[in-house]
C-alpha cells in the first residue's frame, strides 16, 4: 500500500516522547489519490507491531463497516492523528492510553502533510481525538455526527471510532453504534460527489 509520508522520515520523528516506548511510528496508507480519507486516533497494539494502520480488531470492524457502506478499503486513505502507540502496562499487556493534547499537536505536522499530499474531498474523523486534531478543539461525537463541516477545501464528517463500538458491553448499544458508523461512512461517500467548500 502506498504511503504519503516517507517511512524513514517518520521513524526519525522526535516531536514528542511517545517514540521512546513505541515499537515504531505508523504512518497512513492507501490510495494516494483517494477522495476519502479516514483519520483514527493512534495505532493500537497490533498496528504498533505490524507498522500498518487499522490491522487489529478495530481495523477488521472498520473493514466490515466500509463494506456495508459500499466503500472499498483500497480506494480510501487511512491514517491516525497520532503516529506512535501510547500505552500503559497492565500485567503483561500494553493497554491503550488516550494521547494528550501536546501529543496530538506534535503530530499535527504529519497529519497536515498527509492532507496536503492526498487532497481528499472528504475526511472522516473516527473518534474524538481525530476530531480534535482536525477541528482544533474539543469534540462531542453525539453532537457533531450527521452534520458535515466545511473546512479547508474539504468536508469533515465526525463519527465513532471502531474501537468505541467494540468496547460497548451491551449488544444492542454496540449494534446501534455500528449502524451509526456505517451511516456516517455512507454519508461521507455521498459527500464526495458534492461541491467542495471554498476555503
Amino acid at each position: 500500500m502506498a504511503e504519503a509520508v516517507p517511512r524513514q522520515e517518520l521513524q526519525q520523528c522526535r516531536r514528542c516522547s511517545l517514540w521512546a516506548r513505541a515499537t515504531q511510528a505508523v504512518g497512513g496508507e492507501g490510495d494516494l489519490h483517494a477522495q476519502l480519507m479516514l483519520v483514527g486516533e493512534q495505532p493500537g497494539q497490533e498496528e504498533d507491531l505490524a507498522g500498518r494502520p487499522f490491522v487489529g480488531p478495530a481495523g477488521r470492524l472498520l473493514d466490515r463497516a466500509l463494506n456495508d457502506a459500499g466503500l472499498d478499503r483500497e480506494r480510501v486513505y487511512l491514517t491516525n492523528a497520532v503516529k506512535h502507540f501510547k500505552w500503559e502496562p497492565r500485567g503483561t499487556r500494553r493497554m491503550h492510553k488516550t494521547p494528550a493534547q501536546r501529543e496530538i499537536e506534535a503530530c499535527e505536522h504529519w497529519l497536515k502533510f498527509e492532507l496536503a499530499r492526498i487532497e481528499p474531498r472528504v475526511v472522516v474523523a473516527l473518534g474524538a481525538t481525530a476530531g480534535r486534531a482536525l477541528l482544533g478543539g474539543p469534540v462531542t461525537i453525539s453532537v457533531l455526527r450527521g452534520q458535515p463541516i466545511a473546512r479547508e477545501r474539504c468536508w469533515i464528517v465526525v463519527t465513532y471510532h471502531p474501537s468505541a463500538v467494540l468496547r460497548v458491553p451491551e449488544r444492542s448499544r454496540q449494534q446501534e453504534l455500528y449502524r451509526a458508523l456505517v451511516e456516517d461512512l455512507h454519508q461521507a461517500a455521498e459527500l464526495v460527489k458534492q461541491k467542495i467548500p471554498e476555503s
